[in-house]
């Protein structure tokens, strides 16, 4: 399987040079050159799947013969360590919980699959792959602690001063070892920014050897498909499926849309954001706009620029009126607690899944 740059379709690359990179090097994100169609067999087989299995197959298609079958395996095994059980929360109603992991986030899952990758890619030179990663929170924690003693492999972490929940800061100012975090005064837009600068610095690319893992990485995307397929494996509802997605850098959402595309049968998708709101916004108006993050208590999301909105034009080819007809955005402010989505999954006859994505509250 080759990938492209969402920015040239024409710039091809191989599986490892797509997640050693990171970043394309014309400041695209990598998507691959094909997103296969499953076959009916394996829909009809999918309740009586374990997670582990659901996660080898799907990401076998995607991944394709770019890793032997054996350390694909491995791979996946190291990832599902946990559950992701969908659990009931009144008719119609029901929360897919993904902060079993050891960080209590759901970027746990995207993380570990992608230290098994370069772990796996570090031992095939003789040079230490250097990780990038830009983090509001969640993504500092569950990425350090994945990488945490990977032999070949040195993680810095950029986050900015004062909007991190204490929990999550000291999830990975505390681990030393091949794990660094600098902190950054500025947002989170700031420190991503930051990301991309040296992704695009040659004299810096020559010095070290540079990826990132942040959701702008493949690999990160490809694991979040898994529990999309495995909610759906755990309904047993008739009804159409909406599935609401707390959305930051909007790399969740992508993952879902890439396992719809793949023909998994969600309905909808609901973009559940705070007052930044970014993609709900063009959702309303076609104009994407983006602007300087607003600090907010649900700090993982405080994204002004989210990256993803690439990927997400990509699979869409542009096309609002689809790109709409499956998505809707839906934004709140701190002192709102309850969406409308549950009273829309309620009078459409929805079945409503809720992404439960944290278990840290801030």
């Amino acid at each position: 399987m080759n990938y492209y740059s969402t920015n040239n379709k024409n710039q091809k690359v191989s599986l490892r040079e797509a997640v050693i990179q990171g970043l394309a090097p014309d400041n695209g994100l990598y998507m691959p050159e094909e997103i296969p169609g499953l076959p009916r067999a394996f829909f009809k087989s999918l309740q009586d799947r374990s997670l582990a299995e659901i996660a080898y197959y799907v990401s076998k298609a995607i991944v394709g013969d770019d890793l032997p079958e054996s350390e694909l395996i491995e791979i996946v095994d190291h990832t599902i360590q946990f559950d992701a059980p969908l659990v009931p929360i009144e008719s119609g109603v029901h929360a897919l919980e993904l902060f079993h992991g050891p960080t209590l986030a759901f970027k746990d899952f995207g993380a570990r699959f992608l230290s098994g990758l370069l772990g796996y890619f570090a031992e095939q030179q003789n040079k230490e792959i250097t990780i990038l990663v830009a983090t509001s929170g969640d993504t500092g924690s569950a990425v350090a602690n994945a990488f945490l003693h990977v032999p070949g492999t040195r993680v810095v972490v950029l986050y900015p001063s004062g909007k991190v929940s204490e929990v999550q800061e000291k999830q990975f100012t505390t681990l030393g070892n091949n794990i660094i975090a600098l902190e950054v005064s500025g947002s989170f837009d700031d420190c991503q920014h930051l990301v991309k600068q040296a992704f695009l610095d040659e004299q810096l690319k020559k010095k070290l050897f540079l990826t990132s893992a942040n959701s702008i990485n493949i690999a990160r995307l490809i694991p979040q498909m898994f529990y999309y397929f495995y909610a759906y494996a755990q309904m047993d509802s008739k009804k159409p499926v909406v599935i609401s997605v707390p959305s930051g850098n909007f790399g969740n959402l992508t993952a879902g849309l890439m396992a719809k595309k793949m023909g998994l049968g969600v309905n909808k998708f609901v973009a559940a954001t705070n007052v930044n709101d970014i993609v709900p916004e063009y959702l309303r108006t076609k104009f994407f706009e983006p602007r300087k993050s607003k600090q907010t208590i649900s700090n993982a999301m405080d994204v002004g620029n989210p990256s993803n909105f690439a990927r997400m034009i990509d699979l869409y080819q542009s096309d609002f009126e689809k790109l709409s007809s499956d998505i809707v955005g839906y934004s709140y402010s701190d002192k709102e607690t309850q969406g409308a989505m549950r009273l829309v999954s309620k009078q459409s006859g929805y079945t409503m899944i809720h992404m439960e994505l944290s278990a840290i509250w801030v």
